[in-house]
C-alpha cells in the first residue's frame, strides 16, 4: 500500500466513525469540497502537509494522531516510488 492509499483509507475511515460526509469535513476543514473529493478520489496524488493539517483541524485530531496507525507503519520506503 502506498502513502497516498493510507491517507485516503484514513480519511474514509475517520469520516465513517465520526459519521460525516466529505462534504462536512471540507466545511470543518475550511477547504473545498473539490479539494477533498481529489484527494480522495485519486485526482491529486501528492496532497500537501498544509492540506492534511486542515483536515485533521476538521477532524478534530493532530497529525500525529493522523498518521500513528499500523498501515502508516507498514508502508515500504520504497512504495510511493514505485507509482511514480
Amino acid at each position: 500500500m502506498t502513502t497516498r492509499e493510507c491517507v485516503v483509507k484514513r480519511i474514509s475511515a475517520l469520516c465513517r466513525e465520526r459519521n460525516i460526509s466529505v462534504n462536512a469535513l471540507a466545511r470543518k476543514s475550511g477547504i473545498s469540497a473539490s479539494t477533498l473529493k481529489n484527494i480522495i478520489y485519486g485526482a491529486s496524488r501528492n496532497p500537501g502537509v498544509v492540506t492534511l493539517r486542515h483536515i485533521c483541524d476538521g477532524l478534530e485530531i493532530t497529525l500525529v494522531e493522523f498518521f500513528d496507525t499500523e498501515e502508516f507503519r507498514a508502508i515500504p520506503p520504497e512504495a510511493d516510488f514505485e507509482e511514480a
